[in-house]
């Protein structure tokens, strides 16, 4: 089983991502509000993959993903931004995320990218 983190702070963009990765049967889904939250999960419960929101209260996911590709512990989890900013996404990827998609999303985009990084 595939555990992903997803940080995200609308509730309604959680429950329709996690509901459609978890019918899958091959994806855990964790989720956290804001980056702090986030970061916090991702240390602790080890994903194998993070799906990072942009805009948050508190850390946000730029802000979020710095600390997550700057701590030993967690700088190995692969992070895909996910963000309705396209002029976020240079800086996101200059914070280290992996790859960027951009909302709405569509799953299909999301288990190819998922695919894609993990392998």
């Amino acid at each position: 089983m595939i555990k992903v983190l997803y940080i995200e702070d609308n509730d309604d963009n959680v429950y329709m991502l996690k509901m459609r990765l978890e019918l899958l049967d091959e994806f855990e889904v964790l989720t956290a509000e804001d980056g702090e939250k986030g970061c916090e999960m991702a240390a602790a419960e080890r994903p194998d993959i993070v799906l990072m929101d942009l805009e948050m209260p508190g850390i946000d996911g730029w802000e979020a993903t710095r600390r997550l590709k700057s701590n030993p512990d967690t700088r190995t989890i692969r992070i895909l931004g996910v963000t309705g900013y396209p002029e976020g996404v240079p800086q996101l990827l200059a914070a280290g995320a992996d790859a960027v998609l951009k909302k709405p999303l569509a799953l299909d985009d999301v288990e190819s990218h998922l695919g894609r990084l993990l392998d």
